[in-house]
């Protein structure tokens, strides 16, 4: 399904976009940032929140290192704002560049479980499908924050694969 090598780049995407986007953010207010906008979840920061929760969830169960705590509900409330969430950000996307270097191919064959809080259940499922979900799901919210971007009058970050610099 994927390869190692696959991992490797969408990590240095999802760092490349978190990168942009973090320049955005830091342009608007903090009324902008917090402000209910009908998104699922709700503002610009609690979309933002709910991304940096989802990737680094996402890790603790690849790297069997910490996770955030909390929930899906809580997700939104993870940083009280970008002095929080800025640095955070960075240390997650390093993680995740750090995890995907030690990627082979071979383990992409096998199972992933894990046990989900959301289905109060164990889960077992293929680790490549849990690893495209895993980037597929920061894309989504990443279209969200775009959307919700523009809305400000903001310009929004690229987001095209093939524009990505080769040095992020």
């Amino acid at each position: 399904m994927i390869t190692g090598a696959y991992a490797r780049e969408m990590a240095r995407y999802s760092q490349w976009q978190n990168k942009q986007l973090s320049e955005f953010l830091k342009a608007l207010t903090p009324e902008e940032l917090t402000r209910e906008r009908g998104a699922f979840f709700g503002s610009i920061l609690g979309t933002a929140n709910h991304l940096l929760w989802g990737d680094w969830i996402w890790m603790s169960r690849f790297d069997n290192g910490e996770g955030p705590g909390g929930g899906i509900p809580e997700s939104t409330s993870l940083c009280a704002g970008l002095d929080e969430w800025l640095p955070l950000r960075e240390t997650v996307d390093t993680r995740i560049l750090g995890w995907a270097d030690t990627l082979g191919d071979d383990l992409l064959t096998g199972s992933f479980t894990w046990y989900s809080a959301a289905k109060l259940a164990d889960v077992t499922l293929p680790y490549a499908q849990c690893i495209v979900h895993f980037f597929n799901h920061q894309t989504h919210h990443r279209g969200q924050l775009h959307k919700m971007l523009t809305e400000t009058g903001s310009a929004a970050p690229v987001s095209d694969l093939v524009f990505m610099p080769q040095e992020v």
